[in-house]
């Protein structure tokens, strides 16, 4: 389902990635003319610009990057045209005989014609399309420098890439580059360390977070949150083991369609075992302890379970891409007949959540079969067609990713979007016949037959770690005060006001609010300050006045001033926001 501005937006995206790809060649140009003996890898167009990977006889240095970008203006200056020639395989290798990169590329082209494209005297080894015209391609930017393995691969050799950005005019670059620094002192590994909240160090490995109190205080909140809807919506909680025999996973599949993602097998007592990159054969296990009745479902089965994947050092970021992590993991088994309320039941409890912690914006994306899969084509298409009908169902607009869906069945992503308008990956929901197959799981129908169930898997936050990431670098380390880990600090003026503090802490504390006493011999001007630096979202002063009337004197972190409250008032009036879930300081 597409809008008339969808489709324009569409088009316009790809008038922008066509613009960066060509920009990209550009770049190529200029570091070829500027250096000698430059080896020449890829250079596509990205979500949000473009790179290129160069093997080069130096180590490139960041004052490198005005000296190249000014002499792509200069090229972009000349307005020369791109053309587009296919050549024989045989006269591709002679264009880039000493192209190491590029003849590994034309020896994998199936074909026995080769597409290159020109621009000036340059010739670069591409499918295409670009601009007409090197004048066609903008306002251009580099912006860093990075190491790139070839082909993704760490037992390649390490090549330089460089990334840079395009637009159509300067105020876009500057609006991107304003953004871009926003997104720097919003980045969740920088407020992560600053305000205490994970750590990832050396010592436990790369890509394993360590959390700490105050992260672990929101993620509790978050996890306690999670618990009491679920519950509410008939679902059974149960946990699975962190390690299984590798048969279980041959049977699943996931040995044979995923196993670059999973760890070697560890021998225990002359068996194979894999440390778990999925919950869902655990919970299959479960199911199958016992027969079921038609009567008996849905069952929804979810588990917070913790599953370890391979990824590469190179890959590793922050919490939203890591080692070991924590999914809000659910599985549910029911009737065929069933299925399209099922998946819109989670669809909605999705929507609720996010948008409850604060994502109102959102973009929904159908994935469907992906080049390995199993099961038939017959039952992927039917899978993929009740997904379609319970968004159309729910009139809900989304994008299709042909070949993005899961081995084992196509799926609803849905993408949250930040306050800097950026995409974070976030509930997915994935309908799958072929384990059911698998593992003979079946239910005892009303004739007396057994039948194969239906089964869901769903995530409606994704990983606690990513969806942890997503929600500092939404509200910038600033969050609302249910998710704060402390809510609010009180300063006492002087030593003599520190028993009507604590007696301001017990009566907040009381109804369940997170309060600390800085009772330090720091001035009060200070403490505030620290405590707004904490992102701390209320600071409660208490002086000879407070004291002698039973007030408070509030404030708040974004520095606006409720003033002066009865101490009952202020206690209900923050409570409230507390139990409503507000998104803002609002008392």
């Amino acid at each position: 389902m597409a809008s008339t501005k969808d489709e324009k937006k569409t088009e316009d995206v790809q008038k922008l990635e066509m613009m960066r790809h060509s920009a990209s060649h550009i770049l190529a140009e200029a570091v070829t003319s500027l250096f000698k003996d430059v080896k020449l890898g890829i250079g596509p167009a990205i979500q949000d610009g473009f790179y290129y990977d160069f093997d080069l006889p130096r180590p490139l240095a960041p004052e490198d990057l005005p000296v190249i970008e000014d002499k792509m203006r200069e090229l972009i200056g000349k307005a020369e045209p791109f053309t587009c020639q296919t050549v024989a395989r045989d006269e591709a290798k002679r264009l880039f005989k000493s192209q190491p990169y590029k003849l590994e590329l034309i020896e994998e082209i199936p074909d026995e014609t080769v597409t290159i494209y020109k621009e000036g005297d340059f010739t670069d080894l591409c499918r295409g399309p670009h601009v007409a015209s090197t004048k066609d391609i903008g306002k251009v930017k580099l912006l860093s420098i990075a190491g790139a393995y070839w082909k993704g691969d760490e037992h390649n050799p390490m090549l330089q890439r460089i990334y840079g950005t395009a637009f159509s005019t300067q105020k876009e670059i500057d609006d991107y580059l304003a953004k871009l620094e926003l997104a720097a002192r919003s980045d969740h590994r920088k407020l992560g360390s600053e305000l205490e909240l994970f750590t990832i160090c050396e010592e436990m490995g790369p890509g394993l977070v360590l959390w700490q109190p105050k992260g672990a205080m929101i993620r509790h909140i978050i996890e306690t949150f999670w618990k009491e809807e679920h519950l509410k919506r008939g679902y059974q909680f149960v946990y699975t083991p962190h390690i299984a025999r590798l048969d279980l996973w041959k049977t699943s599949g996931h040995w044979d369609f995923y196993r670059e993602s999973m760890y070697s097998p560890i021998d225990i007592e002359g068996q194979q075992y894999i440390i778990k990159p999925m919950n869902c054969p655990g919970h299959i296990l479960i199911y199958k302890t016992r027969k079921h009745s038609y009567r008996e479902l849905p069952i929804r089965y979810a588990e917070l379970g913790t599953v370890y994947r391979y990824e590469r050092s190179g890959t590793l970021h922050g919490l939203s891409r890591v080692r070991a992590f924590t999914q809000d993991d659910s599985h549910i088994f029911c009737r065929f007949d069933q299925l399209e309320d099922e998946v819109v039941g989670v669809l909605r409890l999705a929507l609720f959540m996010i948008k409850t912690f604060g994502f109102a914006d959102y973009q929904v994306v159908l994935s469907t079969r992906p080049e390995k899969y199993v099961g038939s084509l017959e039952v992927w298409e039917q899978a993929t067609e009740i997904l379609r009908r319970t968004l159309a169902r729910e009139n809900m607009t989304y994008s299709v990713d042909e070949g993005g869906g899961a081995f084992y069945g196509p799926k609803i992503d849905i993408k949250l979007m930040d306050s800097l308008g950026r995409g974070w990956q976030g509930p997915t929901i994935q309908v799958d016949f072929n384990l059911p197959q698998r593992f003979d799981v079946t239910y005892a129908a009303e004739d007396g037959t057994e039948k194969q169930v239906a089964m869901v898997h769903r995530v409606v936050l994704g990983s606690m770690e990513r969806f942890m990431a997503s929600l500092i670098e939404n509200y910038a380390g600033a969050f609302p005060v249910w998710l704060s880990p402390t809510q609010v600090t009180v300063i006492p003026i002087a030593d003599r006001h520190i028993e009507y503090a604590n007696k301001v802490s017990d009566a907040l504390r009381n109804v369940g609010v997170r309060v600390d006493i800085d009772a330090r011999s720091e001035t009060m001007n200070h403490k505030i300050r620290e405590a707004q630096l904490e992102k701390i979202p209320f600071m409660v002063v208490v002086g000879d006045k407070e004291v002698a009337v039973d007030t408070v004197s509030v404030r708040a972190r974004s520095g606006a001033q409720p003033g002066t409250k009865p101490l009952p008032d202020f206690v209900e009036e923050i409570k409230r926001n507390i139990a409503e879930k507000r998104l803002d300081l609002s008392l």
